[in-house]
């Protein structure tokens, strides 16, 4: 689906700084083109600079295998109004850097974004206990930006390969994630039609869906849901509920499918709407190869 006889240039807004694991993502999945890099401090400055429309799309994370969703990005995906046209599955491999000739004694602070220290939870205990700080900060690649630039000794980052190759980095422990089935679930935004053109998405090449849709007050009434999406063979890959802002106890559901026949897939999408409230499809697009199956 993605191979192109020419190169295009795409440019796509990331979170986060280069090196970060976004632009891995980024670059797996627009792997046959051009790909300029957007950096964005935040998840809702990325966001914002999709509504300007200035970079071709946007990805963005929405779950990982060891920290869960990420629950704010779904709502910023809801509210944008930009169409969801792809996803892309990476390892992610968790690293610490540190200057060069640095070892981890050496290491009194390490700085990472809360997602990736959440999952190096085991390696990071154990230098707890021997009186290394952890902290939080923006993000993974922009961590081993700040000890490059300010020469920090004593400062480790858990960050990526690629960071400590543009930031000229020593890796001094590698792998250092907790869980080695550490997998990230990015979705690409697309904010015109340049992205769908190199896509080439029809019909018969999409076969997932991201949908969303709120419910009435009525005993069994996901249930119903469920069972009408099951009859028309829809696999329920992921669901998810999130309250909506200003009513208290009532819910937005997200819910990934996955089809085998798109026409099939419409008629079960006519066939929830009277029984859903806001039904919304986020995005249509073709499943993204898991290589947690390899």
């Amino acid at each position: 689906m993605k191979t192109m006889s020419t190169k295009k240039e795409v440019s796509v807004a990331i979170q986060g700084g280069f090196g970060a694991f976004h632009e891995i993502a980024a670059k797996q999945f627009f792997e046959h083109n051009y790909v300029k890099i957007v950096p964005c401090d935040t998840f809702s400055d990325l966001f914002e600079e999709l509504q300007k429309k200035k970079p071709d799309c946007g990805i963005v994370a929405v779950e990982n295998s060891v920290a869960g969703s990420l629950l704010q990005n779904h709502s910023f995906i809801h509210e944008s109004n930009l169409p969801v046209v792809g996803e892309q599955y990476i390892r992610v491999v968790q690293n610490l850097l540190a200057l060069p000739g640095e070892s981890v004694s050496d290491i009194k602070e390490i700085h990472s974004h809360p997602v990736a220290i959440m999952q190096c939870h085991l390696f990071l205990n154990e230098l707890r206990k021997n009186g290394v700080k952890i902290i939080d900060s923006v993000d993974t690649a922009l961590s081993a930006k700040r000890i490059r630039d300010e020469n920090l000794k004593g400062v480790g980052a858990l960050a990526s390969e690629l960071a400590a190759n543009m930031y000229n980095l020593e890796i001094i422990k590698a792998g250092v994630e907790s869980n080695k089935r550490n997998y990230t679930r990015f979705i690409i935004i697309a904010t015109n039609k340049k992205v769908i053109d190199i896509l080439r998405l029809t019909p018969q090449t999409i076969n997932k869906a991201s949908l969303c849709f709120s419910l009435p007050h009525t005993k069994g009434k996901l249930s119903h849901v469920l069972s009408v999406l099951s009859i028309y063979d829809m696999n329920l890959t992921k669901i998810q509920s999130l309250p909506i802002v200003g009513k208290d106890w009532e819910y937005h559901f997200y819910t990934d499918l996955i089809f085998d026949d798109y026409k099939r897939y419409r008629q079960a999408l006519d066939a929830i709407a009277p029984i859903t409230e806001n039904l919304k499809v986020i995005g249509e697009y073709r499943q993204g190869h898991r290589p947690d199956r390899d």
